[in-house]
């Protein structure tokens, strides 16, 4: 069994994304960032974690060295997807192959150039600072509350003909190649495996096609698809938000990831054969 898991804000939350309400659960910094921890998961989660028997692939849009900062529990990952799918990390550095393949289907869309000068033209005083993502996609970091009404909206519309997607995330208003998906790393990902039942879980638009792919899927009832009502046949909402959502997702992976480990033989994070630098 294969989990393709987005990290922040599905399985692994910020002090401003914690959403505690009365709720008192024990929880475990996983990230620190300049001497500060940054984000947490409950410590049932992290348990759930630990025996999750499954290949576990982190499946995050954050760039491979915000990634790095991320200590999740358990043994580490053979595997994992970085730059919504712009990178695919094999024992942490970027597979040659896949990185190819994914210039190659960019070939078509606006280069990040234009998409970076629009963005410094529109920002105003309420967009705290803009990045790039190598070479891959920009974002720009927002005062949410200060945000003006429609403007994520219009710099959709003007994305959109230049074969670019916009997200709003948290703090953060990311402007992404529509070709550069989740979905396409995931699969590569199950392929190089050698098959299996893909489980998915996601809280954002960008998320939509990587919960789309999969066999089995999960979505907190917080962010983007929810206030979207992204709904699926095989899509599981959680009854909870902010962190406890993150350990009901944890609780729905590990009962499935046990149920077919008692017909597959399945051992948590196993060592794969792995084909890389294969296209």
């Amino acid at each position: 069994m294969i989990i393709c898991a987005d990290l922040d804000r599905t399985l692994i939350y910020s002090a401003n994304a914690l959403d505690l309400g009365t709720a008192t659960p024990r929880l475990l910094c996983i990230e620190i960032y300049q001497g500060a921890p940054l984000s947490y998961m409950t410590e049932t989660a992290a348990q759930l974690m630990c025996t999750l028997r499954a290949h576990v692939v982190p499946t995050t849009t954050r760039t491979p060295e915000q990634l790095a900062r991320v200590r999740l529990p358990g043994p580490p990952s053979r595997c994992a997807i970085a730059s919504n799918g712009g990178h695919l990390l094999v024992d942490g550095v970027p597979d040659p192959a896949w990185t190819a393949r994914v210039t190659a289907r960019l070939a078509g869309c606006a280069p990040l150039a234009e998409v970076e000068s629009h963005l410094r033209a529109a920002a105003g005083p309420f967009v705290l600072a803009l990045k790039a993502a190598g070479d891959l996609f920009a974002y720009a970091v927002v005062d949410r509350g200060a945000l003006p009404d429609g403007w994520v909206a219009a710099l959709a519309a003007w994305c959109a003909p230049r074969g670019w997607a916009v997200s709003l995330q948290g703090r953060k208003v990311y402007a992404v190649p529509r070709p550069l998906t989740k979905s396409a790393a995931a699969l590569e990902v199950r392929e190089r495996l050698g098959g299996g039942l893909l489980l998915a879980a996601g809280d954002s638009l960008l998320d939509a096609d990587l919960l789309d792919v999969a066999d089995a899927a999960i979505r907190p009832a917080h962010g983007e698809l929810a206030e979207a009502g992204f709904t699926r046949d095989h899509l599981t909402v959680t009854a909870t938000t902010g962190v406890r959502a993150g350990e009901e997702v944890l609780a729905w992976m590990h009962a499935r990831a046990t149920a077919g480990s008692t017909t597959a033989g399945t051992t948590r994070r196993t060592t794969p054969s792995w084909r890389c630098g294969t296209s």
